[in-house]
């Protein structure tokens, strides 16, 4: 495994977030697009979490997002951020990472 200095980590913009609106991709049987508060600000991700969770369950869910990941077009929607999971390699599990306990929305992930 590569190695990188803290200086590199350091530039990872991660921050507690609260999914606040969850839509399916019209065009993407796997794709969700979802509105997360991250305290200043609302970023849209696409993520391709559909055969793990229902829109119910990310509702106003904690997660961890990487927040200054460069935009990017996802079957024609922008996705700006990143939801953190941890996913099996034969990705029959993919499961999001939040905030062992309650946190505020914007907190930085150190």
């Amino acid at each position: 495994m590569e190695t990188i200095a803290y200086g590199d980590f350091a530039k990872l913009d991660i921050r507690v977030g609260k999914i606040t609106e969850v839509k399916r991709h019209e065009n993407a049987d796997k794709l969700y697009i979802v509105q997360i508060d991250v305290g200043e600000r609302s970023l849209q991700t696409v993520t391709s979490l559909v055969p793990y969770y229902t829109e119910e369950e990310l509702m106003n869910k904690q997660v961890v997002v990487l927040c200054n990941l460069a935009k990017a077009k996802m079957r024609g929607e922008t996705s700006e951020c990143m939801l953190l999971c941890a996913e099996t390699d034969d990705e029959s599990e993919s499961v999001l990472l939040t905030p062992e306990r309650m946190m505020s929305t914007g907190v930085k992930i150190v």
